[in-house]
C-alpha cells in the first residue's frame, strides 16, 4: 500500500517514525523547500541550494537502526562552538558536500537513502527557489519562512503565498496521484503544511487523486499561524487551499505534560476548542496522540521549538488503523465481483 506525506518537519518525521517499521507500507515523503532560517539561511544565501533541514529530518526518520545508533548521532549533531560552525548541524555540512559531489540536491538525497538503509521515497516539492510571503489583518507583510515562523506581531495571516511562481517536482505530483493515502501535518500550519499546497501542481494533484486524504492537526496553537482559531477553522483554512475535503481527521484529546501547558498558557498560547461537525463521509477520530515526555532543545538550536510533540507510536497504531481498513474494504470489493 502506497502512504504519501506531506509536510517535511518534525511533524512529519514522528509519522515516519512509527509507520515505517510496517513493511507493507510504502512511504513516500514530500518536503518543503522555502525554510530559510538558521543553517539554511547559510544553505540557500552562501551555497544557493535549497534548504536540507528537512530533507535531513527525514532521511534519518527513515532510516534504519545502526549498531550503538552512531551514524544517527552524527548526522544530528549540532555545533555549539566555532565560528562559521556554530547552528550547524554536520547532517547539514554533510549534504551540501553531497550535493556538490553528484551535481543535485535529488541525488545527494538517493545517496543519503543507500547510505542510511533508507527504503521510502524523501521527495522535494520543488526545485525552484522561493520564498514565502504573508500579509496579516494589520496590513503588514513579512518574506521569509524563518521571519513568519518567529512573528513579532500578533495580527492574523490574511493573505498566503510564495514570492513568485514555483512548479511541482514531478516526483511529488507522481506520488500523490499513485498512493491510496495522504498524510498532512501535523506541522507549523502556515511554514510547513500550506507551504508545500502552494505549489502550482500539488492542490491540483490532490484534488484529482483517488487517494484518500487525513489530517493530523497541532497539539497547541502558534503566535502569527494559528492563535485564535479552533479545530473547524483550521481544518476550513486547509481545505479552502486543498480544494477538497479531508476524509480523514485525527484529534487529540490525551492532556499535555503539565509543566509544558503551564508554558504554552503564559505565552498565550491554547488548545484547539473541538468545534468540528459530522460530515457525511468523514472519518474523526478523538484518542489519545500525545507523547508523555516535554521536549529538550537540542545543544546549540537557537530557533523556537515546540514544548511538545506528537507520540510516533499512537499515531501509527491510529493510522494503520485506517490504512488496514481500507484495504479490507478494497478487497472485499474486489472479491464481490468474482461472487
Amino acid at each position: 500500500m502506497k502512504i504519501t506525506l506531506i509536510g517535511g518537519g518534525t511533524g512529519t518525521s514522528t509519522v515516519l517514525e512509527g509507520l515505517k517499521k510496517h513493511k507493507d507500507l510504502e512511504l513516500s515523503v514530500i518536503v518543503g523547500m522555502m525554510d530559510d532560517g538558521g543553517s539554511n539561511a547559510i544553505v540557500r544565501d552562501e551555497f544557493g541550494l535549497l534548504p536540507l533541514s528537512d530533507l535531513r529530518k527525514s532521511i534519518i526518520a527513515l532510516s534504519q537502526e545502526n549498531e550503538n545508533n552512531i551514524i544517527r548521532e552524527l548526522f544530528t549533531y549540532r555545533f555549539t562552538q566555532g565560528d562559521g560552525l556554530k547552528g550547524h548541524t554536520l547532517g547539514n555540512l554533510l549534504m551540501i558536500a553531497m550535493t556538490e559531489i553528484t551535481g543535485s540536491e535529488v541525488e545527494a538525497i538517493e545517496m543519503f537513502k543507500y547510505l542510511f538503509s533508507v527504503s521510502g521515497n524523501i521527495i522535494p516539492v520543488t526545485l525552484d527557489k522561493v520564498r514565502l510571503v504573508a500579509e496579516y489583518s494589520n496590513g503588514e507583510k513579512i518574506l521569509g519562512e524563518h521571519l513568519i515562523d518567529e512573528p513579532d506581531i500578533q495580527a492574523k495571516i490574511v493573505k498566503f503565498y510564495l514570492d513568485k511562481k514555483a512548479k511541482a517536482y514531478q516526483g511529488a505530483v507522481d506520488s500523490i496521484l499513485n498512493c491510496q493515502y495522504i498524510v498532512v501535518g501535523p506541522g507549523d500550519l502556515y511554514t510547513t503544511t500550506l507551504a508545500n499546497i502552494l505549489v502550482e501542481g500539488i492542490p491540483q494533484a490532490m484534488q484529482k487523486t483517488k487517494a484518500k486524504l487525513i489530517f493530523i492537526p497541532n497539539l497547541m496553537s502558534k503566535v502569527g499561524q494559528t492563535r485564535g482559531l479552533t479545530l473547524n477553522s483550521m481544518i476550513n483554512t486547509v481545505e479552502g487551499y486543498v480544494g477538497r475535503k479531508f476524509d480523514y481527521i485525527l484529534v487529540n484529546n490525551g492532556r499535555i505534560p503539565k509543566e509544558a501547558y503551564k508554558r504554552y498558557i503564559k505565552d498565550g498560547e491554547h488548545l484547539f476548542v473541538d468545534d468540528l461537525k459530522e460530515v457525511k463521509n468523514r472519518g474523526i477520530i478523538r484518542t489519545d496522540l500525545v507523547a508523555n515526555s516535554v521536549i529538550k532543545r537540542e545543544k546549540g538550536d537557537t530557533l523556537a521549538r515546540s514544548l511538545v510533540r506528537h507520540d510516533s507510536e499512537k499515531l501509527e497504531r491510529e493510522l494503520y488503523k485506517i490504512f488496514r481498513q481500507g484495504w479490507k474494504s478494497a478487497l472485499s470489493a474486489f472479491l464481490s465481483l468474482y461472487r
